[in-house]
């Protein structure tokens, strides 16, 4: 599939010394920031680099823009430049397993229009499984020139959200858990419940029962009930476990899929705005 690498194919090309490959880890716990760092300097993929959701893949949060705003995507394209990649750079980003901190990854690489990234199936722990090295070694990086070619139109604030929703323009997808959607159970935030008209699409539903990634036409399947022809925004807490969804609808075949980065912790940072518990 798409945007999927699998280990046999990682391990065959770290075997056959192809190239121009960087792999990043980006395991994370949102209840311990400095796990997925901790658990890198511990054991990691041979060669990989680690990038932290926070640190990295997030900006500072304000009061409004939600829990997780995206980096300042110039600040974000040198940094990768930095860690050794190119325009030809393969890169092979992977999680504790099918998880969604690998996607945040593959969609700000998409988005900066670079095409040559792929998420490790399964992630570290399907590298594991299979009997291959772990490492605690750090690698040496020599630092490329990275080129960014942003893709315009990927991401929608919070007026173009009310403004496409009351003009029946687009779809939105909240991509929590039902139980979060509904308001029977809010972890992170001070307010439960979903946005109103957002529908539900989990976003663990886009795996098979074992946790590997469902096939492209299971994926059809999934969304077929989505319109082709209208845009389709998708949203979770703070932009994270959307980022999933978003890989899974390109590769079911939507183009018109946008992120709302700052989803409902950005939503209900505005005391007026309303709050829906009902299935929509």
């Amino acid at each position: 599939m798409p945007y999927i690498i699998n280990v046999n194919r990682l391990k065959n090309r770290l075997q056959n010394r192809q190239g121009n490959t960087v792999i990043i880890d980006v395991r994370f716990d949102l209840s311990d920031p400095d796990a997925g760092r901790k658990m890198y300097l511990q054991n990691h993929l041979p060669g990989a680099v680690y990038l932290d959701l926070e640190k990295d893949l997030s900006s500072r949060p304000e009061k409004h823009g939600g829990k997780h705003p995206l980096p300042d995507l110039e600040l974000f394209a040198a940094k990768i430049g930095n860690i050794g990649i190119g325009h030809e750079t393969t890169v092979i980003i992977y999680d504790q397993e099918n998880d969604m901190f690998a996607a945040r990854l593959w969609w700000l690489l998409h988005i900066l229009g670079h095409e040559r990234t792929y998420v490790l199936e399964g992630g570290y722990n399907k590298w594991v499984e299979e009997g291959n090295a772990v490492t605690k070694s750090l690698p040496v990086l020599a630092a490329k020139e990275f080129r960014p070619h942003l893709k315009e139109n990927q991401t929608v604030d919070i007026e173009e959200v009310k403004e496409k929703l009351e003009n029946e323009a687009a779809v939105l997808i909240d991509s929590r858990s039902k139980e979060r959607y509904l308001g029977k159970e809010e972890p992170l935030y001070k307010k439960a419940g979903h946005i109103p008209g957002a529908k539900n699409y989990f976003w663990k539903d886009i795996y098979k029962k074992d946790g590997t990634w469902k096939s492209k036409g299971d994926l059809q399947q999934h969304f077929s009930s989505l319109p082709k022809d209208k845009d389709i925004i998708v949203s979770c807490g703070s932009g994270i476990s959307a980022c999933p969804n978003i890989l899974a609808l390109k590769m079911a075949g939507f183009s018109k899929v946008k992120l709302y980065p700052g989803s409902f912790s950005d939503w209900i940072s505005y005391e007026d705005n309303k709050i829906e518990t009902k299935e929509e």
